[in-house]
């Protein structure tokens, strides 16, 4: 009942402004009775979904870092029975005590938000917002499914600093946030410093730990959410228009596929998972990373996944069979047939014949291309960006 009410306030604009509006006038309120805590840093990983991401890469530097040894390192999800840690280092999202702790903490780290579409902050804290990649599709204010009212009424609360590859993201960040350019560190993102340095016997360990033949090839494919396909609950669903049992008689030999749908997806129609050793799905899997390290291709169509996958020089495959659709609902910064050199593929039969006749030699390259121009992170973002925030407190 809670999460179909959150639904349908973020999905009705009246409602979410009465919610924008009176949440922030109260909680607002309350900070004027709250002290801050100087030795506290508050973390949230995609609304509190996940442990994982940059803050992920971020807290476990922090963890071992002697400066911030008397620091209480506290953790929000939607359900911390799911994570092992001790419960004063965790706490659920959205409830009093979570909103106290957020205006107690001297620093919020978040890869998306801390505020919960309120505008607030406390009073001392320094706000860390690594954001969660290079955007290909708009973001924020920008896209275009984004009403009248939300671009009029909503200010977000402005982070102190964020992160960001290269000129591109840098761009788009500082326009989406109102943030002067001075605050953008352009180091990398922190959960990309792991990709930019690839132990090899890590590969054969992490195969078998997902259950992977050693001898098959791994397609990782990972689309995008489209906000505008809901059922009546509000669920976020997604149909996939692949034939993997077609795939499977024509790849199932040398190879198997890793699905892995956005964050935002609570349902995936048309696939059959059950009692396949060809078709896996990997969306509930946290660490991202560790599936692009296993995987030998990427398919995928409008998400940041591209830009932190070319770190690793793999081919990559844009299949947006939906472009038209897509590009009018959501809106795109770039046109995908000037970024991928092999050009955008619409239609399944010519997927998988690209796949069938995959020039491996070729598509690494035009990756390496990719890279040289998105990405121009220093390998040592956590580092740098830990050390920015300590040299602040």
């Amino acid at each position: 009942m809670v999460q179909k009410l959150k639904k349908f306030i973020k999905n009705n604009s009246i409602f979410s402004l009465i919610y924008y509006y009176l949440g922030s006038f109260l909680v607002n309120l309350l900070k004027l009775f709250v002290k801050t805590d100087d030795k506290l840093i508050l973390f949230v990983s995609f609304g509190g979904r996940q442990f994982s991401d940059s803050p992920k890469a971020i807290y476990d530097y922090i963890l071992s870092d002697e400066r911030f040894k008397d620091y209480k390192l506290i953790w929000a999800f939607t359900d911390p029975d799911k994570y092992s840690m001790k419960n004063e280092s965790k706490v659920k999202i959205d409830t009093i005590k979570y909103f106290i702790l957020a205006l107690k903490a001297r620093v919020w780290i978040t890869n998306s938000g801390i505020e919960r579409l309120l505008n607030f902050k406390g009073k001392n804290t320094f706000y860390v917002n690594t954001w969660h990649g290079v955007p290909i599709k708009m973001i924020g204010k920008d896209h275009i499914q984004c009403d009248i009212i939300t671009k009029k009424w909503y200010k977000n609360t402005s982070p102190d600093v964020m992160v960001a590859e290269s000129d591109y993201d840098l761009e788009i960040i500082s326009k989406v946030f109102s943030l002067e350019k001075e605050k953008i560190l352009k180091i990398g993102l922190p959960r990309n410093d792991e990709l930019r340095e690839i132990d090899k016997l890590n590969i054969v360990n992490l195969k078998r730990k997902l259950n992977i033949p050693l001898n098959k090839k791994v397609i990782l494919y990972a689309p995008t959410f489209r906000e505008y396909m809901i059922d009546s609950s509000f669920n976020n669903i997604i149909t996939i228009p692949i034939d993997f049992k077609k795939w499977k008689k024509k790849l199932g030999e040398e190879y198997v596929v890793l699905v892995r749908t956005h964050y935002f997806v609570n349902k995936i129609l048309g696939l059959d998972f059950n009692n396949s050793d060809f078709l896996i799905d990997v969306s509930s899997y946290e660490n991202i990373n560790e599936l692009m390290i296993i995987s030998d291709i990427l398919i995928s169509d409008y998400s940041s996944v591209f830009f932190d996958f070319s770190l690793l020089e793999k081919p990559m495959l844009c299949y947006p069979y939906d472009y038209e659709e897509y590009s009018q609902k959501r809106g795109l910064y770039l046109d995908l047939n000037k970024i991928f050199p092999n050009q955008i593929i619409k239609e399944e039969d010519k997927l998988l014949d690209t796949l069938l006749n995959l020039n491996y030699s070729e598509e690494c390259n035009n990756t390496r291309k990719f890279k040289m121009k998105y990405m121009c992170g220093s390998g040592k973002a956590t580092k740098d960006l830990v050390d920015f925030i300590f040299d602040h407190l």
